[in-house]
């Protein structure tokens, strides 16, 4: 019974994480329209980025937040696994591609202009 408790003001507590930093952004944007004339555009920006920033330390402080922080480390050592292609095979595909590409486009415009002289025709 005390782990479902537990849980669930984990939970409460998660969603309060999370909608101090959607308040905090949404405080930053509100504050550089709110200041617009008594500011100078770089400061408002600074007041944006700020409020951006701590919002989104504030939301990686919830369990979300962990689960993402978690998924990019993930990601990052996944993509340390990746092959690269070298620049010779990057080139060739792309000469690959473009020349297909060339030759459907041919076909289509062939098929479109057999198209128009066929209804053309029909249609007197």
């Amino acid at each position: 019974m005390t782990t479902h408790t537990e849980a669930s003001q984990s939970g409460v507590l998660d969603i309060i994480k999370l909608l101090i930093a959607a308040a905090m952004i949404v405080g930053g944007l509100y504050a550089y329209y709110f200041y617009e004339f008594e500011l100078a555009l770089p400061i408002r920006v600074l007041i944006v980025l700020v409020g951006t920033g701590a919002g989104i330390g504030v939301a990686m402080l919830s369990a979300q937040g962990q689960k993402l922080w978690h998924f990019i480390q993930g990601s990052r050592v996944e993509i340390r696994k990746v092959v690269w292609p070298t620049k010779q095979e990057t080139t060739q595909t792309a000469i690959a591609v473009f020349v297909f590409t060339l030759i459907m486009a041919v076909f289509f415009w062939l098929l479109d202009s057999g198209l128009l002289w066929l209804t053309r025709r029909l249609v007197g």
